[in-house]
């Protein structure tokens, strides 16, 4: 197969409205319009409520993913899983450990910008459940990514907060992690069959662009210190400036309507959670410890994502263990509960993506989070 039918297949598999389409984005346009009335500021304020450090690593990583996707290596790496995986649960299990493992180690978002797009090329190379199976790799960098203070951002805020060694954070968060893991085992052992993997015709990989490759790789690393050592701008602008000179089609592929989602969620959460009758809620509610605060943190967490949650409880709860868990658990259920659902949705180019999501998310999160309250009670 060469590499223009190679990229048709993989166009005829990935539908041109991912996620669900950009309904999300309007919504969350319209919102911002009620708030411009309603709260009205200055411009330069607007563009305050927006976090340009996630917006930026997002947009970085993203043209690297589009980088990687195109040199064909992923069409190449899911040919050969496929010769090693015979059947549907066994590869589901595969991936959703691959993306626990990853995430408490390189974050849940990266976890995904590594596997969503794998899983996608290995759907246009088998029939397989696709929705089902990014679903749960969602799910999973939620759930691996709440043990080490690395994992996402508000366990490194928490972390920042708490005091503790890594260690002693990663101690305390360890049954509600072995809780999550466990039902997310449960979850993907009953969600996929043990299916016979059937391959679609024409199912072999395009050429492989080494070079292509090497570069998305070294632009990763790159792009990575750069995050470490906080120049955002400068690693930004390399990525671009080298994929504009050499593969320009690269940034034609990247997701803008990710990038404005993610924006326009921290201009409407933030104003959300700026509400006087927000803050007046949580001065009245008794939810500075135990069950009630690790119940204020899921609940809060569905309305607002669970970084924002984190950030507006941490200065009214004193039971940081029952904040921590509450944000985790939280992370399920509503696609809002954390940032990393959105990004596997639109990764993944889901015709439905929101409703499947909330088919599985929604009873995952009741589960865990009476299990875990159980745990904790207990």
């Amino acid at each position: 197969m060469n590499s223009s039918a190679a990229e048709a297949q993989a166009q005829a598999a990935a539908p041109s409205e991912p996620g669900g389409g950009n309904g999300l984005l309007w919504l969350l346009a319209a919102v911002a319009v009620l708030f411009a009335f309603l709260r009205p500021r200055a411009p330069m304020d607007w563009l305050k409520l927006v976090d340009w450090q996630t917006v930026g690593a997002l947009a970085g990583l993203l043209a690297i993913t589009q980088g990687v996707e195109k040199s064909g290596m992923l069409q190449a790496a899911a040919q050969r899983l496929l010769a090693r995986t015979h059947n549907q649960r066994s590869l589901a299990l595969l991936l959703t450990a691959s993306a626990a493992f990853l995430s408490a180690l390189v974050t849940n978002d990266v976890s995904l910008f590594l596997l969503v797009p794998l899983t996608r090329v290995l759907a246009t190379q088998a029939h397989l459940p696709l929705a089902r199976l990014v679903v749960l790799e969602a799910l999973a960098v939620n759930a691996g990514s709440a043990l080490t203070p690395i994992g996402n951002p508000q366990n490194l805020y928490l972390w920042h907060r708490s005091g503790e060694g890594f260690v002693a954070f990663m101690g305390m968060m360890l049954p509600t992690v072995a809780v999550m893991l466990f039902w997310l085992f449960v979850a993907t052992w009953l969600l996929v069959p043990r299916t016979p993997i059937a391959l679609k015709a024409e199912t072999g990989a395009g050429p492989v662009q080494p070079r292509l490759l090497w570069l998305a790789g070294a632009l990763f690393v790159g792009f990575v210190v750069a995050l470490d050592r906080h120049w955002l701008l400068a690693g930004l602008g390399a990525v671009f400036a080298v994929f504009l000179v050499t593969y320009p089609r690269v940034l034609r592929g990247i997701d803008w309507a990710l990038l404005a989602i993610i924006a326009l969620m921290f201009v409407d959460l933030r104003q959300l959670a700026e509400l006087p009758q927000v803050e007046s809620l949580l001065h009245h509610w008794p939810i500075t410890e135990g069950w009630r605060a690790y119940l204020a943190a899921i609940v809060a967490s569905q309305f607002i994502s669970n970084v924002p949650a984190a950030i507006l409880l941490g200065g009214h709860v004193r039971d940081l263990p029952a904040l921590a868990a509450g944000v985790s658990v939280g992370g399920f259920g509503c696609v809002l509960g954390s940032l990393a659902n959105l990004i596997a949705l639109r990764l993944a180019r889901l015709p439905n993506g929101l409703r499947e999501f909330h088919r599985i998310a929604i009873p995952f999160l009741l589960v865990c989070a009476a299990s875990a309250l159980l745990l904790r009670l207990g």
